[in-house]
């Protein structure tokens, strides 16, 4: 018998194996920690990624507000005028009738303008304040104008005339007497007769008669 038969083990002749040797136990505790600790780090490394995402989303930015619109401002009779030309005096109409042939020496003067475009075409005329004016008269007396306490800011009224229009406006004397450059303290306008007159553009009406109580 040679020594390979000595080492066979008697009976069924099947060879015995021999199991491997269990790991020590520190091993086995660091293959838990590890099975269990990968789970952990994977969560950790989620909510770091997920809480830096949302800190490097861009500041929305503001808004811009458009430009404010400038206003467009409203055509005049300048504008609608489209080149017509400035009305010809001559072709001006203008009248003056006062509100009463005589007033009470309580009442104030007030007078009715008309200015009629009494030519072919229409055309432009400035009947504000600024330019048209209206006169009292006592004889050579010039008693009032509207023009000389007017002052600079007085207003002006461009009219677009069409051919036979006629334009009416109102006017009130406060019984003042005036003269060039607006001085204070003159004499008070006496009760009797006056002529009242309105000049525009070089253009005058007859005068009208009326009567102070």
């Amino acid at each position: 018998m040679d020594d390979r038969d000595r080492r066979r083990p008697a009976g069924t002749g099947a060879v015995r194996r021999v199991p491997p040797p269990r790991p020590p136990a520190r091993v086995f505790w660091i293959r838990r920690l590890v099975v269990l600790g990968l789970p952990l780090v994977a969560i950790v490394l989620l909510v770091t990624w997920l809480l830096d995402r949302g800190g490097d989303d861009p500041t929305p930015a503001a808004a811009v507000e458009p430009p404010a619109a400038t206003p467009t401002p409203s055509p005049t009779a300048e504008d609608a005028a489209g080149g017509v030309a400035t009305c010809d005096p001559a072709s001006l109409a203008l009248t003056v009738a006062p509100g009463g042939e005589a007033f009470a020496a309580d009442v104030d003067p007030t007078f009715e303008v008309t200015v009629t475009n009494s030519g072919a075409a229409p055309c432009l005329v400035d009947a504000g304040d600024a330019h048209q004016e209206v006169v009292v008269t006592s004889g050579e007396d010039r008693v009032w104008s509207s023009l000389d306490c007017a002052g600079d800011d007085a207003a002006t009224r461009t009219l677009l005339l069409p051919a036979g229009e006629s334009d009416v406006s109102a006017l009130t004397w406060t019984r003042v007497r005036s003269a060039e450059g607006c001085p204070g303290g003159l004499p008070s306008p006496q009760p009797g007769t006056y002529s009242v007159t309105v000049a525009l553009q070089g253009a005058t009406s007859p005068a009208a008669v009326f009567g102070l109580g």
